[in-house]
């Protein structure tokens, strides 16, 4: 197909393709989706071999937000039965990081629910920074605590954090369809505060949330322009007790063709699938592989992922190899001499989360599997394409809670 032949050679020479190109990748049919999942796996390998980075996900502050981002169960007036608690404390949340790590991880998510943190808050989350850093040599943290004033971000980078998330989640054109309680120009604003205090800057978007095709191109289009080391694709996970409970728009098919797209896009980026992996790849999960080079291990914020168990052997057996703390992430080109061991460049990723904070993982989470088994089995007479609520539970485990995380 001249189209994929066009897009393998722009990305191996990091080149934009145009809107047109983008869109078409989304309106191929399910007859080429192999051949659109190998064309893109070129440029992956190209610039990020065989690896796989591994990032863990500790919610430091869960629910009570008073953002209204439709997508978050942890959104003002959510009435989603999730986990709601406090600040952890430092060594509470260290004890929940080292689960993640010993699993594989070679990043350390934290994210609290928020519009933004307060002054006070910054101390709390730099404190609990060092007492990462002090337990685990070689560990990236990444922040995600909502929108930062100025300053803040200069003294997270301080502290000893390596990047910052904020998510755009979706386009400038159909944002205010989503939140209304702060703008798209917020988060640009706090990606660039990111950037510009030396941190490594990660943010994505949400896709599933009855967007269009051009809705979808534009975020990634504009993330492309804020160049953040990292892009999180979150897949919409429709929470019960949320605006979005009835949006399902998405089948594997569809999550394959978005990744593909993301990565000619954004070809020497780090790509993460981040939330609702679980419940819309299902079994393709081993596919989306080849398009991104990273993933969260075990739980989200508020909703049940894959056991950790399960996502190291379907790295291990898609042929694939969990990336080393000793190894740098981003192609050299794009390495910076700052920043310990977090392999971003210039300026300055990580996950995301919900609400005002910063908006990713809310979708995110699966929960098929308390027994720890592999994700996305159908339900006996499940259609292909029907809405699978099955694989949506809310977290119950690791923090916040007196049971072991999924790691």
């Amino acid at each position: 197909m001249d189209l994929l032949n066009t897009l393998v050679d722009k990305g191996l020479r990091r080149e934009l393709p145009t809107r047109e190109e983008a869109l078409a990748v989304l309106a191929t049919s399910d007859d080429d989706l192999l051949d659109v999942v190998a064309a893109a796996g070129k440029v992956r390998r190209h610039w990020f071999g065989r690896r796989v980075k591994l990032n863990y996900l500790v919610n430091l502050k869960s629910g009570l937000c008073p953002e209204d981002c439709s997508y978050c169960s942890q959104r003002l007036g959510s009435e989603a039965g999730i986990l709601k608690y406090t600040w952890l404390k430092p060594d509470e949340a260290s004890k929940a990081a080292a689960a993640g790590l010993a699993g594989g991880a070679k990043r350390v998510c934290l994210v609290a629910s928020g519009r933004g943190p307060t002054d006070r808050d910054v101390d709390r989350v730099s404190d609990t920074i060092k007492a990462i850093k002090d337990q685990n040599e070689g560990v990236e943290v990444c922040a995600c605590l909502g929108l930062l004033s100025d300053g803040q971000a200069e003294r997270l980078r301080e502290a000893g954090a390596d990047a910052y998330n904020h998510n755009l989640n979706t386009s400038e054109g159909t944002y205010a369809e989503i939140t209304t309680t702060h703008t798209y120009a917020d988060r640009v604003d706090t990606v660039q505060k990111a950037h510009a205090a030396g941190l490594s800057a990660c943010s994505g978007l949400i896709a599933g949330m009855g967007e269009s095709d051009e809705d979808l191109v534009d975020v990634v289009y504009s993330l492309r322009e804020l160049d953040p080391d990292s892009v999180p694709v979150n897949f919409l996970i429709p929470f019960e007790g949320t605006p979005l409970a009835k949006e399902w728009n998405l089948t594997p098919q569809r999550c394959l063709r978005i990744l593909a797209m993301v990565r000619f896009v954004c070809p020497d980026v780090e790509v993460r699938i981040a939330g609702g992996r679980e419940v819309h790849l299902r079994t393709m999960q081993p596919l989306a592989l080849h398009l991104a080079n990273s993933i969260f291990l075990g739980d989200y914020l508020t909703s049940e992922g894959q056991a950790g168990k399960a996502d190291l052997e379907m790295i291990a057996d898609a042929g694939f190899e969990v990336e080393g703390t000793d190894q740098v992430t981003l192609p050299e080109h794009r390495a910076a001499t700052t920043g310990g061991g977090c392999g971003s460049h210039e300026s300055a990723g990580c996950g995301s989360h919900e609400g005002a904070g910063c908006g990713s993982h809310e979708s995110a989470g699966c929960g098929s599997h308390t027994e720890g088994g592999v994700c996305g089995t159908a339900a006996a007479g499940t259609p292909a394409n029907e809405p699978r609520t099955d694989l949506v539970a809310v977290r119950r485990r690791g923090a916040g809670t007196d049971l072991a995380p999924n790691a």
